[in-house]
């Protein structure tokens, strides 16, 4: 059976051969437009100096200014007074502190009976969770446990946050929250003092600082029969809703 084609006539017949032709021409070119070197050409720089023939420069014209000389000091006098004083003056003498060999000191004997010891009584700081009896809060004196007064302190402060809170315009108007941890101590007298505190933001801090320092004056916490500081340490939540 013979072809319905001719193989002559086939297109695809030596596509591998053109391909790698072309393949091997386009290599070529690439490489030697690596290799091509070009040159900067060199270009004649002139420098052009304008030169002054004549360089005339007009010079001020000057007067030397004569000032008198000042007049000469008066001269002595032929004859010199002496002049007597008239008052007397006296001499203070000034003695000598500085102690040589020949100087004794008298050794001081001083009884043991006779030195006065004052003691200095530091006053005790302890810790609201371990004392022996808490601080008491206004309202919370008919309670007879530690434990109901320890719970009524809380609940008594927490309340006074919740009232005086007023949340900063500033803050609430860029939308800062956030939790502000504060501690204070409560003096021997019932007071708050040295209010520390730790917060996101200063406008927040300032206002915690605020409620804590507005606190009433509370009965102080008693520990082995007398009046001692005790710590405290409550968070503040300001939330933005």
């Amino acid at each position: 059976m013979k072809p319905k084609k001719n193989p002559n006539a086939d297109i695809g017949r030596n596509s591998s051969l053109y391909f790698m032709i072309g393949l091997t021409s386009v290599l070529f070119v690439t490489w030697q437009s690596f290799e091509v070197k070009t040159y900067d050409k060199e270009t004649d720089v002139t420098d052009v100096v304008h030169v002054m023939d004549d360089l005339k420069e007009d010079v001020p014209i000057t007067e030397m200014v004569r000032t008198t000389p000042p007049p000469p000091p008066p001269s002595a006098p032929d004859v010199i007074e002496v002049v007597e004083d008239v008052e007397d003056i006296e001499e203070t003498i000034i003695e000598s502190t500085e102690s040589n060999q020949d100087a004794y000191i008298e050794d001081v004997v001083v009884d043991i009976d006779d030195v006065e010891v004052g003691e200095v009584e530091e006053e005790e700081i302890v810790p609201f969770a371990v004392i022996e009896h808490v601080p008491v809060f206004p309202g919370c004196e008919d309670l007879a446990t530690e434990s109901e007064r320890k719970e009524c302190f809380n609940q008594k402060v927490q309340e006074h946050v919740r009232n005086t809170i007023v949340y900063p315009k500033p803050a609430l108007e860029m939308s800062i929250k956030g939790r502000v941890f504060v501690q204070f101590v409560i003096d021997s007298r019932g007071n708050v003092t040295n209010i520390r505190q730790r917060g996101p933001d200063r406008l927040l801090e300032e206002e915690a600082v605020r409620i804590i320092a507005a606190l009433p004056k509370v009965k102080p916490g008693i520990q082995r029969g007398k009046a001692v500081r005790v710590t405290y340490a409550i968070p503040i939540n300001f939330i933005v809703k």
